[in-house]
């Protein structure tokens, strides 16, 4: 009952037209007046007691009357009604509290602004002073009085009236500003979400609605972390409490392009690229998150055809190709060859070879993206390894006029793949040689330095711009100036070294300026972890 009761006093205090909550204060206000007049020894007379009566009563009905339906003039009337006590009540010769037409006058200027003070100077002229001066007399001590008291109250309701204006005006900006700021979301082709400092949704946009019927087709709580139909990267495995985005986000945490699926249906479930902004008041304390979900869908089912069109185009190849190897080697043995043939023949030999590693490096890099990738560890001295491709590379240097400089310790025993990692070092001292002008220098490091095996070939050729430098780990990724100078190559090797250095759990980086070399470096973990999850595809891997 008391709960029934603060909610409906809570509702008439947000409901300025209903007049029954003034009413309230207006009937203890008039008859706490003449109580107090009475205590003090001051007989009432005819005016006050008739008001003393009709106070209660009009306040009964007050309470009946359904003021939601009733028209405009019904309420007016009950203020005026008021302001006729109040003038019963200074019937009387020592006069009375005029100053309560200050209560009726807020609510008019509350509810009807400068329309309100115009009918609470109207009314307290009408019904207050004028029949006070008539029934006391004109005395300077009653006009001032009377004069003062409507001054006061055309002041108050004026005041009142500028004050909602304000606020008003105020109000409508703010829903004004609050309605754009939702249509511009409701346009934006990507999931909006706000969190707040619990964890609980207080605003999303209808594009991550759609999203989230998907992912809880059985209704969410709007509360971070709660688990449906959401799956990892591979779309079969469902993601738990700790790897939601939501949940991660409510724990402090700012990321890019965490890529899940939603939907329990794979031929409508959504790829999506989710990203987190941490919110913080200003005592710098975790005030909340806003997150963002672009639908990537497309892009991830374009990759999935091209690396399964890319697979099968390199299957389709390798057959005729070693067919040709084959038949080439065995006419280039014969004696009796004239020596433009074999010529001929070698050229056919070098770019048959030359295809082949190509179509090799589009195996590899179709088994990469998916994830398979395997090492066969063991310990080797990574020291003779990379000896053995800097010997392979020098007939290279030689023709490229280039000079090759190496510091590599006698022995250097790491786990690792060795036939991976040779790769790994034949790809990047063959980029060196490829894009670094005749009489440049090569220089090949292998150390140990704080706890890692850290490998670095430096070259002083053509460079790499700052912008070329966040895309050079891309698959199919050729630098500007590099295709400029028709430089041979499809932008894979870098790609397959980068897959290949991050399942041994390392990592590479690379230092350039056009027109001075570049450094790719490479750290490795002595004692070398299981590989970690991939990155994204396609993305900047470029760290330091």
């Amino acid at each position: 009952m008391k709960a029934r009761l603060s909610e409906e006093v809570r509702r008439l205090w947000l409901e300025p037209r209903d007049p029954r909550l003034l009413q309230v204060g207006f009937t203890a206000l008039f008859l706490l007046d003449l109580a107090l007049r009475q205590i003090g020894g001051v007989e009432l007379r005819t005016g006050p007691l008739i008001g003393f009566v009709l106070a209660p009563l009009v306040f009964v009905v007050s309470l009946l009357v359904p003021w939601r339906r009733v028209p405009e003039w019904c309420r007016l009337a009950l203020l005026v009604v008021d302001f006729g006590l109040i003038g019963l009540g200074r019937l009387d010769p020592v006069g009375g509290t005029a100053l309560m037409v200050v209560v009726p006058a807020l609510w008019l200027g509350y509810v009807y602004g400068v329309r309100g003070a115009v009918v609470t100077g109207v009314a307290t002229v009408g019904l207050v002073s004028v029949p006070g001066l008539l029934y006391v007399g004109p005395s300077g001590v009653v006009v001032s009085r009377l004069v003062t008291t409507t001054i006061i109250a055309v002041v108050v309701a004026l005041a009142l009236a500028g004050v909602v204006e304000r606020v008003r005006g105020s109000q409508e900006t703010i829903e004004l500003q609050r309605r754009i700021s939702e249509a511009i979301l409701d346009t934006v082709d990507v999931g909006l979400v706000l969190l707040d400092g619990e964890g609980r949704y207080l605003n999303k946009n209808r594009r991550h609605e759609d999203f989230m019927r998907l992912a809880f087709p059985g209704g969410h709580a709007g509360v971070a972390g709660q688990l449906g139909d959401v799956y990892h990267e591979d779309g079969e495995t469902l993601v738990d409490r700790d790897e939601m985005p939501t949940h991660r986000a409510t724990q402090g945490e700012e990321f890019d392009d965490q890529l899940i699926w939603v939907g329990a249906d794979p031929l409508t479930r959504r790829a999506l690229s989710v990203s987190s902004r941490v919110v913080r008041d200003d005592a710098g304390r975790f005030a909340g998150a806003a997150l963002a979900y672009k639908d990537v869908t497309d892009f991830m089912r374009a990759l999935e055809v091209k690396d399964e069109f890319v697979a099968s185009v390199s299957h389709e190849l390798r057959t005729p190709l070693t067919s040709i190897h084959g038949f080439t080697a065995l006419v280039l043995e014969r004696d009796d060859l004239p020596e433009e043939v074999r010529h001929q023949l070698g050229v056919v030999a070098r770019n048959v070879d030359r295809l082949d590693r190509l179509v090799a490096d589009l195996l590899q890099t179709a088994q990469v993206e998916r994830g398979l990738v395997h090492l066969e560890r063991e310990r080797c001295d990574l020291a003779h390894l990379v000896r053995q491709s800097a010997e392979a590379v020098r007939p290279a240097l030689e023709r490229a006029g280039l000079t090759l400089e190496c510091r590599i310790p006698q022995h250097l025993f790491v786990l690792v793949d060795p036939q991976r990692f040779s790769q790994v070092v034949d790809n990047l001292l063959s980029n060196a040689v490829k894009y670094t002008p005749a009489g440049g220098h090569v220089e090949v490091d292998l150390a140990v330095t704080h706890e890692r095996v850290e490998l670095e070939v430096r070259d002083t050729g053509i460079g790499i711009s700052t912008r070329d430098r966040h895309h050079v780990f891309s698959r199919f990724f050729r630098a500007r100036h590099a295709a400029e100078q028709s430089i041979q190559g499809i932008g894979l090797g870098l790609s397959i070294t980068k897959a290949i250095v991050d399942s041994h759990g390392g990592r590479i980086e690379v230092e350039s300026e056009p027109g001075r070399g570049s450094a790719f470096r490479v750290r490795l973990p002595l004692d070398a972890p299981p590989p970690r999850p991939r990155a994204p595809r396609d993305e900047p891997s470029v760290v330091g």
